[in-house]
């Protein structure tokens, strides 16, 4: 699925629900909304240009989410069209705090509050984001 544009460093990233996707009511299972902002989450990260895989073969640094939030709101349901969107809410050092919601229309779905952290994955540990992440995550937060 093509990736939208970044209106107000809002980013909108569309998908359909499919049947996979639903639980045995029939509605969206809780932790594909996950995956929705997951997906979100690389897509608008790849529309900037910054290429996780290669930041990992090259820096050995990776992305891990450490916390989150969630608030299921609205349960949405099979070849339903919805909407996921992400913004920058915080970035630190080491950090980057993302709010993403999901929309069918103009109805929110859920909402979530997600910290990734820049981890170097050889040493298990966080460390500070590269200066050219952080300036190309400056340009959208």
């Amino acid at each position: 699925m093509q990736s939208a544009h970044i209106p107000d460093h809002v980013f909108r990233w569309p998908l359909r629900v499919y049947y996979e996707d639903t639980d045995a009511a029939g509605v969206v299972y809780h932790a594909n909304y996950l995956k929705y902002c997951e997906r979100a989450r690389t897509e608008w990260l790849r529309a900037l240009g910054l290429d996780q895989r290669n930041l990992r073969a090259e820096q050995g640094l990776v992305f891990v989410v450490s916390k989150l939030t969630a608030d299921y709101l609205r349960g949405a349901e099979l070849d339903d069209a919805l909407e996921v969107r992400s913004c920058v809410a915080q970035l630190g050092q080491a950090r980057i705090v993302f709010e993403q919601s999901v929309w069918r229309g103009d109805e929110r779905m859920f909402v979530s509050n997600v910290t990734i952290a820049c981890v170097d994955w050889a040493a298990r540990r966080a460390v500070r984001l590269p200066e050219n992440v952080r300036a190309l995550l400056e340009t959208i937060a």
